[in-house]
């Protein structure tokens, strides 16, 4: 069974976007490197663009890392473009993922709930 071109371009720019802003936001004073997550990488059909989803810990109280992230966007391309060989480098476009914190959510009202004691287990 043959994997699809596009998912391993997908993987692969995942991977190496995640690198890349590790080394980029390194010069950031009061950004949390691990606060921040590359969960997803869409790419067009045609490789010329590519929605990279993160998920921030902590997004409601610093609304603007994402709209900092987007600010070095074009330096990440250029890593991408030195680092790995495609016939285009795709113009990226930062989006916000809120699955892990939604999960997060869920767990922590899990954990709260008030389970009441069985009463046949008592007698």
């Amino acid at each position: 069974m043959a994997v699809n071109r596009l998912d391993r371009v997908n993987a692969l720019l995942l991977r190496e976007i995640a690198d890349d802003l590790f080394r980029v936001l390194q010069t950031e004073p009061d950004v949390d490197i691990a606060g921040i997550t590359v969960t997803k990488v869409e790419c067009a059909p045609n490789l010329r663009s590519a929605d990279v989803w993160v998920s921030i810990m902590d997004a409601e109280q610093h609304p603007t890392w994402l709209r900092r992230l987007s600010k070095h966007a074009k330096d990440i391309q250029a890593l991408i473009n030195r680092n790995m060989t495609l016939h285009y480098t795709p113009k990226l476009r930062f989006r916000l993922d809120t699955g892990i914190a939604k999960g997060d959510r869920v767990l922590d009202i899990l954990n709260h709930l008030e389970i009441p004691e069985d009463t046949e287990a008592e007698s």
